[in-house]
């Protein structure tokens, strides 16, 4: 057995089926996760301030600007919608996507884009690309395709959830529905795909974004999914990894 086939085995035996044992589940990967999602787009993302905010509601003596500090409570705000989501078993679909973006950059549009109409928790009305390809859909294509993309993953054989994970995320991500926070939503939104599907959440580690960045742009140039499977493996494997030993260190012990 693989780390990565140890990560689904420690993932099946957790099973989760409300939201109180999801969030038991996660154990420290939310927080976790809203760092590393958040510095992946902004660098003055803390872990001290994410654990802060997420713990405590709060932080103390904090000293950096006030959009990351609202960047922060918003991914606590959007960490809980995914679980009350979860606990309601709501399906992805274009409301749940607006309202986890909604969530996340809520008091967070600058100036220019609030003049142009831009709003958080709707879909673009102007052109935004993204990336070394310059992708994104035109702001009228976007509704069909974003609703195109959730037809194609609906029904979903378990044994299949990464491969269709990994194509959601590189076409939304092409899509690049909103005028901000498509990367953020984008990510939070896979993690909703895989719980449903009862598989492990990922966090994609801001240390390998360049790794990230370049399986996305393979998508983008060529329409190759391998490389983007293949990372999201391996963040799969890292992302649990200390939880893994733990658990075979306890099975160690229980059969000494």
């Amino acid at each position: 057995m693989n780390n990565y086939e140890r990560a689904l085995e420690l993932w099946r035996r957790k099973k989760p089926q409300t939201d109180a044992e999801l969030a038991e589940a996660l154990n420290g990967h939310s927080i976790a996760f809203a760092y590393h999602s958040g510095k992946i787009e902004n660098e003055k993302v803390t872990y001290h301030d994410t654990r802060e905010v997420f713990e405590h509601d709060g932080v103390t003596s904090y000293t950096g600007d006030l959009r990351t500090l609202f960047e922060i409570r918003n991914a606590k705000e959007a960490n809980e919608l995914f679980l009350l989501a979860f606990r309601d078993r709501r399906p992805l679909d274009e409301a749940l996507i607006r309202e986890f973006q909604l969530q996340l950059t809520h008091g967070t549009y600058d100036a220019r884009r609030w003049q142009l109409g831009e709003r958080p928790g709707e879909y673009k009305r102007h052109d935004y690309v993204t990336g070394r390809e310059e992708v994104g859909a035109t702001p009228e294509d976007v509704g069909l395709e974003m609703a195109e993309l959730l037809e194609e993953v609906r029904d979903i054989d378990p044994k299949d959830i990464l491969t269709a994970a990994a194509y959601f995320h590189a076409k939304f991500e092409n899509i690049h529905p909103f005028a901000d926070g498509n990367g953020r939503a984008g990510r939070l939104t896979m993690n909703y795909l895989l719980v449903l599907h009862g598989h492990p959440p990922i966090i994609i580690h801001e240390e390998d974004r360049r790794s990230y960045y370049e399986a996305l742009e393979a998508w983008d140039a060529r329409q190759e999914l391998e490389p983007l499977l293949t990372f999201l493996r391996a963040q799969t494997e890292k992302t649990w990894a200390k939880q893994i030993e733990r658990a075979e260190k306890q099975r160690d012990k229980e059969t000494q």
